[in-house]
């Protein structure tokens, strides 16, 4: 068995911010269809919250997670833009111990073709901290399409190859080492 794929599937424990000054439970559609996707694809939810684009109460939220040894993934929603509120990048870069920059290039490439040059003011980001995988993503609907189907469906299973994250997240448990 490769160290990057697995022969088979292995959920994983994610957690879902949406980054909102406006949006509640009803009418947090991007949050939503986030979990929709993970439920979908096999994953779990860990927990989701809804917090103001405050860089201390991001920070609070995401640090909880980080520190919790069942959170593996947070995907965060909102907050990338250009606006004077924006503040996702500056509130959740500092605790990253590695950035993927690839991610953000990543999802710009795809956006393109839906947004044209638009897709330069995204700052979609991801980062790992303390073995949990940290993406953030445009507040839109459409954009956390873009980035689940574009990049995390794949990215988030073990089975992709020739590599993906799961060597990288934390397990309480040795997941891929018992199967296969």
């Amino acid at each position: 068995m490769s160290a990057h794929a697995s022969k088979e599937f292995v959920p994983l424990n994610i957690a879902v911010l949406t980054v909102s000054d406006t949006r509640n439970e009803e009418t947090d559609t991007s949050g939503q269809y986030l979990v929709e996707a993970l439920k979908s694809a096999g994953h779990q939810l860990a927990d989701k919250r809804i917090t103001p684009d405050d860089v201390y109460q991001m920070r609070a939220v995401v640090s909880a997670w980080i520190a919790d040894p069942k959170v593996q993934v947070v995907l965060v929603t909102g907050g990338t833009g250009f606006t004077e509120r924006d503040s996702t990048p500056e509130a959740l870069t500092p605790l990253f111990d590695k950035t993927v920059d690839g991610f953000g290039e990543l999802f710009r490439h795809i956006s393109l073709g839906d947004i044209g040059s638009s897709t330069v003011q995204s700052r979609a980001l991801a980062g790992l901290a303390n073995r949990t995988l940290i993406c953030c993503m445009p507040g839109s609907t459409g954009a956390c399409r873009t980035a689940w189907e574009g990049i995390l469906l794949e990215q988030l299973d073990a089975r992709h190859k020739p590599c993906n994250f799961i060597p990288h997240v934390r397990f309480t448990s040795a997941p891929c080492e018992s199967r296969g």
